[in-house]
């Protein structure tokens, strides 16, 4: 059962999503501190995790862009299908942890003169900058999984007609 190809991961709802995140981590340790909570320290592990990632998923979408496009080497759709999931939830975790440690960044950007407060922003910007690494490494993955003359442009299109004028 074929439904046809699969939208591409729209940036207008990454960035939307992103965005919600921004607000709620902006908003996190206002909350924590009324509930008498201290907001958690922020250290270089998820940022240096998030790039890593990004690393690997763009190492991944390279090597997929260069056996497709390149070589045009075949590509089991099992295969093809594990891809387009892991980029397609890579780029969504992605806009979310971006979001949310940028929010966060912004959030201790005032207590900047603090040293706790330089850490948190610098960390947590560190860890945002991942994120967005993350989110681009998986959308190239997704691109280059698009099999060629499946582009959007193309759809509901008809081939055109051979030329039928007798010769």
């Amino acid at each position: 059962m074929s439904t046809g190809p699969v939208p591409r991961t729209s940036v207008a709802v990454l960035a939307a999503v992103g965005a919600v995140l921004l607000v709620v981590g902006r908003l996190l340790p206002s909350l924590l501190d009324r509930l008498d909570v201290h907001p958690p320290q922020v250290g270089w592990a998820p940022a240096v995790a998030l790039v890593v990632g990004a690393g690997v998923l763009g190492a991944l979408a390279w090597s997929t862009w260069q056996s497709l496009h390149k070589r045009h080497e075949r590509m089991t759709s099992d295969h093809g299908i594990k891809l387009l999931a892991l980029a397609k939830a890579s780029s969504l975790v992605g806009a979310i942890v971006a979001g949310g440690y940028a929010g966060y960044a912004l959030a201790f950007a005032d207590a900047w003169q603090t040293p706790l407060g330089r850490d948190r922003v610098l960390h947590s910007g560190a860890a945002a900058v991942g994120a967005v690494l993350l989110v681009v490494a998986a959308l190239l993955l997704e691109r280059a999984l698009q099999v060629p003359g499946d582009d959007e442009d193309d759809q509901g299109k008809k081939a055109p007609a051979p030329d039928a004028t007798p010769a």
